[in-house]
């Protein structure tokens, strides 16, 4: 096989996809300002609602966007399918 051969079988399998969608929200406040943090409620076009679980970073924004970044790479190895 060509060196180009693995990209082409990304591209195949991406175009199989169904289109996704990521939601997500983020906000930051003063560490000790936050009481609880809730479930975020999302209305889906068949009537039916869907729960995003929230998750709390804390600690100096360099601290914050390592944490980001390593919860979206576990995010997305939970679906190895996409």
């Amino acid at each position: 096989m060509g060196a180009g051969s693995g990209a082409a079988a990304r591209r195949m399998k991406e175009s199989d996809m169904a289109n996704l969608t990521l939601v997500y929200g983020m906000r930051l406040l003063p560490a000790d300002e936050v009481v609880s943090v809730g479930e975020a409620p999302v209305a889906l076009k068949n009537g039916n609602e869907a729960h995003v679980t929230m998750h709390v970073l804390e600690g100096s924004r360099e601290q914050i966007e390592t944490q980001l970044r390593l919860s979206i790479e576990a995010f997305f190895d939970f679906y190895p399918e996409i």
